[in-house]
């Protein structure tokens, strides 16, 4: 089986704001403390990165930021998606245009397509832009569920290339590895079930903890790739309390507060995500002592 396209931790990379506007300083900054912790990959403008409440320019000011920053040092696979087909492909040609080596494409949320509306989504972005493409698949967010069935037929398109799964359902992993093939890159979306996933044949995970500490989870990714099982339940032991709390509170507001914790960005959030609540804040704090990243 050859190696797979991309591997490893990606952070899914916050976009931190000062005074309503994206803080382009604390964003390379972040990056390069991303890439100096040793991650495999940068994905802007995902969730985490608050792209519903960022206009057109700025989604796109972020990858191309993201891009210039990371300098083919680690690959950048850029969040794409819509609810809107014709939407989701502008932002995967911008996306290439600038450089980025992916796209990220949620399946498209609010208007519950069946899944042969979710298959022709995907087909049409594969024919229109020449660019990996990876499903991501967050039902609790979209309130809609791409099968494995129609993740085989998608994975016979030339640029689908594999899947985020946020879904949390583990065997489910194993059963889509069996029917998508060797070629499909598995990246889990859930920090605190990336020990099981990995077990169940995953490649790696985009990650809201990377965020916070890259180093950290860095480690984790190399061991499980490495098949050192034993090391890296050391890691997830160190790390289940952070990923806990990152989402303690709607995200990405906990995981901003523990980056303005450390000093790296400001906690500034864009309705209708509000700073976090004095209890979540309690328990980053903890997650942070316990991941040994403050005292």
């Amino acid at each position: 089986m050859s190696e797979p396209m991309f591997r490893g931790v990606l952070p899914a990379l916050v976009t931190p704001f000062r005074n309503g506007e994206v803080d382009e300083e604390a964003f390379v900054a972040l990056v390069e403390r991303q890439i100096a912790g040793g991650v495999h990959g940068l994905v802007p403008v995902g969730t985490t990165g608050e792209t519903a409440t960022l206009s057109h320019a700025e989604h796109r000011r972020v990858v191309e930021l993201c891009v210039q920053t990371a300098r083919g040092r680690v690959p950048v696979v850029a969040g794409a998606g819509s609810n809107s087909t014709a939407e989701a492909i502008e932002l995967a040609r911008h996306a290439k245009t600038v450089g980025a080596d992916a796209a990220l494409v949620v399946t498209p949320y609010y208007n519950r397509p069946s899944q042969e509306g979710l298959y022709a989504h995907y087909k049409a972005i594969n024919d229109a832009v020449q660019l990996p493409i990876l499903v991501y698949n967050v039902p609790a967010r979209t309130s809609v569920d791409i099968s494995n069935a129609t993740l085989e037929r998608l994975a016979k398109l030339p640029n689908i290339v594999g899947i985020k799964d946020a879904t949390g359902d583990l065997p489910r992993a194993s059963l889509q590895r069996l029917e998508c093939g060797d070629d499909w890159v598995m990246l889990s979306g859930n920090d605190d079930g990336g020990l099981g996933y990995m077990a169940h044949g995953g490649h790696g995970c985009i990650s809201v903890t990377c965020n916070v500490a890259p180093e950290a989870c860095a480690d984790f990714y190399n061991a499980c790739m490495a098949g050192d099982y034993a090391t890296a339940l050391a890691h997830q032991d160190r790390l289940i309390r952070l990923h806990k709390a990152l989402f303690a509170d709607a995200s990405p507001s906990p995981t901003k507060f523990a980056l303005a914790h450390l000093g790296l960005c400001a906690d500034e959030t864009r309705l209708p995500i509000t700073p976090c609540s004095e209890a979540a804040r309690a328990e980053v704090l903890a997650g942070l002592r316990e991941a040994g990243l403050t005292d």
